[in-house]
């Protein structure tokens, strides 16, 4: 393994933007794993199954005496039975994005929706999250960011940025006069991913309808997209944050079009605190716009 202080800055930072390019957005897991552990634990539930079949006699064989005979048609149940005896995942499937469709459509408040969402059973990633992360804050304001998907704190704390990714996230709106309680604060993704990992395609469809009825129902006139995911969701593109993020984009939702602006999240300027400066850059763009659409008065 490469330490860190073996590489220059140069190839530190292009380090980081292949793992950014392959979608790597997170480092660690929240929690140490013993993979040793797991392993021997695999050893050992699978070594009576094995001592079950060496000890099964041979085809034509008589079993010793005292030995029970084990018919092959008994001893494994049926797959109808395995799988009746096992609980299924739900699947996400067109049926659910369909679903999702309709429940979203049917809200006509954010009161509504969140009531639906919390209720909506449809994805994977509901069954392995805590909390279902809606939006919150200002709804008429005319301000939305909107960060990725929940992280481990976000999931805890049954609320978007929290942690220290949360408290960078407050001095960001502190520094072009706003705080959470004046604007309107959501995420792509309702539901904390396991372990991070990046939203599937099927996933990403289901929960489509749930953010964009968001937006269609609070009608924001300016938008801040905090993240890769984030970016890459709305603007349709796969370039990395850095090639997102600084320009004036426009996001057609329902019967509106909005301009929407990309930087960078609060996590990365964590990861990489030498990326806040292109972060700043974009706040100072995004208090422009605010201005002249009369949003921000200071």
């Amino acid at each position: 393994m490469i330490s860190a202080n073996d590489l220059s800055p140069a190839e530190l930072a292009a380090l980081l933007h292949f793992h950014a390019d392959a979608g790597v957005e997170w480092l660690l897991e929240e929690e140490a794993i013993d993979r040793f552990a797991e392993f021997e634990a695999m050893k050992a539930a699978r070594r009576p199954a094995t001592q079950a079949q060496q000890q099964r006699p041979a085809a034509g064989e008589r079993p010793a005496p005292g030995q029970a005979q084990v018919r092959p048609n008994a001893a494994r149940p049926a797959p109808a039975e395995r799988a009746a005896s096992s609980p299924q995942p739900a699947i996400p499937d067109g049926g659910a994005v369909q679903q999702a469709r309709f429940v979203a459509e049917t809200a006509r408040s954010l009161v509504e929706l969140k009531t639906a969402v919390e209720a909506f059973n449809g994805c994977n990633l509901k069954h392995s999250a805590r909390s279902t992360i809606f939006a919150s804050g200002d709804a008429e304001s005319g301000i939305m960011v909107i960060g990725s998907a929940p992280s481990a704190e976000d999931d805890r704390e049954g609320m978007p940025f929290s942690g220290k990714s949360g408290q960078l996230f407050d001095k960001m709106l502190g520094a072009i006069g706003l705080t959470r309680s004046a604007i309107l604060l959501t995420q792509v993704i309702p539901w904390r991913p396991p372990g991070n990992r990046a939203p599937s395609a099927a996933e990403m469809d289901i929960c489509r309808p749930f953010i964009e009825r968001q937006i269609a129902l609070a009608e924001p006139k300016a938008i801040l997209l905090l993240g890769n995911f984030s970016a890459r969701f709305f603007f349709g593109e796969n370039d990395t944050i850095h090639g997102l993020r600084g320009r004036w984009k426009e996001i057609a939702v329902a019967d509106c079009v909005i301009p929407a602006i990309a930087s960078l999240h609060p996590q990365d300027l964590l990861t990489a605190p030498v990326n806040k400066r292109l972060a700043w850059n974009d706040l100072l763009a995004f208090r422009a716009k605010l201005k002249s659409l009369s949003l921000l008065r200071n």
